[in-house]
């Protein structure tokens, strides 16, 4: 934009317009040759400004408070017009000053000089100076630094324009090019409602892979594609801009009234592939986000932020196209905030708790097991259940820092009562990637016996049934885990989508019935055949049978007459903390604790 200027007044225009306008970046950059022009020269004051045919715009200064002029109060036309440097050591002794406004009034100029700013066609589009409110002489030698200091100066924006605003892959704008033009509309008081809507093409890791495997030159054949064939599917209107914002991302700058939608687009690309090199070509899956806005109401990075979150978030939850939600965004500022707090407590160990469940035997009515439960009190939100906290570390890696602590505070409470009467084996919830680790069954092992437990009083419960059968290294964890002697329990059976087939597949010692198909137990004769049929079919299995939130005699006196081994829920107890639990258990248990 800044080169080949002669003899092209529009070019011109256009380079003056961008040099006017504000921009966090660039501008941030002139500052610094401000004040390095100060700094070398002794000058206190200095500045950069702009000239057009009807105003000067300082652009960026240095102990100088003047923002805007017109051309003709500006000392610096005379530098463009002159084409040359311009000194003037005491202007109260040059006739072309002494009653101008800018020297008998603020800013109070006393000593000026000015050198143009020049591209390198010759093309003059403002000025390097520095200025004092006191006289000063000045040298060849500093005419020659402030010269110098100028040409540098117009290095920096030439690059700036001609690298900063392109994408040289796409050759489409830039981010930087699109939170400068929504700079523009703010500066220049734009009230039409807008939407930004920012489209996904492919997912990063695969094109990292496919780098990894083929080379960039094929994944930027890739991406020249997807530039080139964007504007043919979606035919934006004049005004509508295309830009790449990142590695197979892109932008679509619009009016709020145009039929180019997050929703829209996302429709438009569906089934769409893109070429690479050696006649290869990709399907690509399309994500879309967008968020509204009008220019000036919140500041061009917040406009992307917004526009990239909405993005986001469809494609974490895998759906086409997404509209920001300021709601969703403070609910996912909230769930980081937990997270934050998560981590502070499983460090400092404040907080978190664990509670335990006793499971019963059917025939003798004693404890004869306990589920291990956490808990968290929150220092604001106050007691959390699992279900607040627990789906939020799954996607971080606090998941696994929770499980060792979870892992530890069962293992202690089994070291402790080592030998005790009211001794019982617990089990824990482990999570698919937890004991699909390397290692993690050897580990488990390693720190009951160095705690001198048998594994057999530890027990693994499982749910993501799913997922586990989806991964072979899950299923060869539980073998692992089993082989070591600690017993395997499948949790929510029953519920869902449950499979007569998981049982054929996974490595089973317990099963457990979900509440589901135990809360109809008194009133449903469906649920009470079913039931019967489920648990006769799993006691032919030999598997150890438990039925989750038994809450009525009349589901006990059932599930007794089906054959079921074992039951826990509210008939019983609730989860108890570990000194109310032994204090239960040993009036429970009197009988062998004598």
């Amino acid at each position: 934009m800044l080169k080949n200027l002669d003899g092209d007044n529009e070019r011109r225009s256009r380079a003056l317009q961008a040099l006017r306008n504000p921009d966090e970046s660039r501008d941030d950059v002139l500052r610094k040759f401000v004040r390095l022009a100060s700094q070398a020269l002794g000058i206190p004051g200095s500045f950069i400004s702009v000239l057009d045919d009807e105003f000067q715009t300082v652009r960026a200064s240095h102990n100088f408070d003047l923002q805007r002029s017109t051309r003709g109060d500006s000392l610096c036309r005379h530098v463009v017009d002159s084409d040359s440097a311009v000194i003037v050591p005491d202007t109260y002794h040059d006739a072309r000053f002494v009653t101008h406004p800018l020297i008998t009034g603020s800013p109070f100029i006393r000593f000026y000089a000015g050198v143009p700013l020049k591209t390198r066609d010759g093309i003059i589009l403002g000025t390097l100076c520095v200025t004092d409110t006191e006289p000063h002489a000045f040298t060849v030698e500093q005419v020659t630094t402030l010269t110098l200091l100028s040409t540098l100066v117009m290095s920096f924006l030439e690059a700036w324009h001609s690298a900063g605003f392109c994408d040289p892959v796409t050759g489409l704008p830039n981010r930087q090019r699109l939170i400068r033009d929504l700079q523009y509309l703010a500066v220049a008081g734009d009230t039409t409602p807008r939407r930004l809507v920012l489209i996904d093409c492919i997912d990063m890791s695969r094109a990292y892979e496919l780098a990894r495997t083929m080379g960039m030159n094929p994944v930027e054949s890739l991406l020249k594609d997807m530039a080139t064939l964007l504007p043919l599917r979606l035919r934006p209107a004049v005004g509508e801009m295309i830009y790449t914002v990142a590695t197979g991302r892109f932008a679509i700058l619009t009016r709020a009234d145009s039929r180019l939608s997050a929703a829209w687009v996302a429709g438009r690309l569906e089934g769409i592939s893109a070429d690479m090199d050696e006649g290869l070509s990709v399907a690509l899956t399309p994500h879309t986000g967008e968020a509204g806005f009008v220019a000036g109401s919140m500041p061009a990075s917040e406009v992307l932020r917004r526009a990239v979150s909405a993005l986001n978030e469809a494609v974490g939850r895998g759906l086409p196209s997404q509209r920001y939600d300021i709601e969703a965004e403070t609910q996912r500022s909230e769930d980081f905030l937990l997270m934050t707090d998560l981590k502070t407590a499983l460090r400092d160990n404040i907080g978190l708790y664990m509670v335990y469940q006793p499971k019963i035997c059917l025939q003798s009515g004693k404890p004869v097991g306990l589920e291990a439960l956490i808990r968290w009190r929150h220092p604001s939100r106050g007691e959390l259940s699992p279900a607040a906290f627990i789906p939020l570390a799954e996607q971080t890696d606090l998941l696994s820092v929770l499980t060792a602590w979870i892992i530890d505070q069962a293992v202690e409470r089994l070291r402790r009562l080592r030998n005790n009467c009211i001794q019982l084996p617990l089990t824990i919830n482990v999570s698919v990637r937890d004991f699909a680790c390397e290692g993690f069954a050897s580990a488990l092992e390693s720190k009951m016996l160095k705690s001198k437990l048998p594994t057999s009083l530890l027990g693994i419960e499982c749910l993501e049934t799913e997922r586990i059968l989806e991964s072979p290294t899950a299923l060869r964890g539980l073998e692992m885990l089993r082989d070591r002697g600690f017993t395997i329990s499948l949790d929510d059976f029953g519920a869902g989508y449950s499979n007569i087939s998981y049982l054929r597949r996974m490595p089973l010692d317990v099963i457990k019935l979900d509440r589901s198909l135990i809360s109809e137990l008194s009133s449903d004769t469906a649920s009470r055949i079913i039931a019967r049929s489920i648990i006769a079919m799993l006691k032919e299995l030999d598997y150890t049978v438990v039925a989750e939130g038994v809450e009525c005699p009349d589901a006990v006196t059932s599930l007794t007459e089906y054959g079921c081994d074992q039951a826990q829920g509210y008939f019983y107890s609730r989860p108890l903390k570990e000194e109310a639990l032994d204090h239960w258990l040993y009036w429970k248990l009197r009988g062998e604790c004598q």
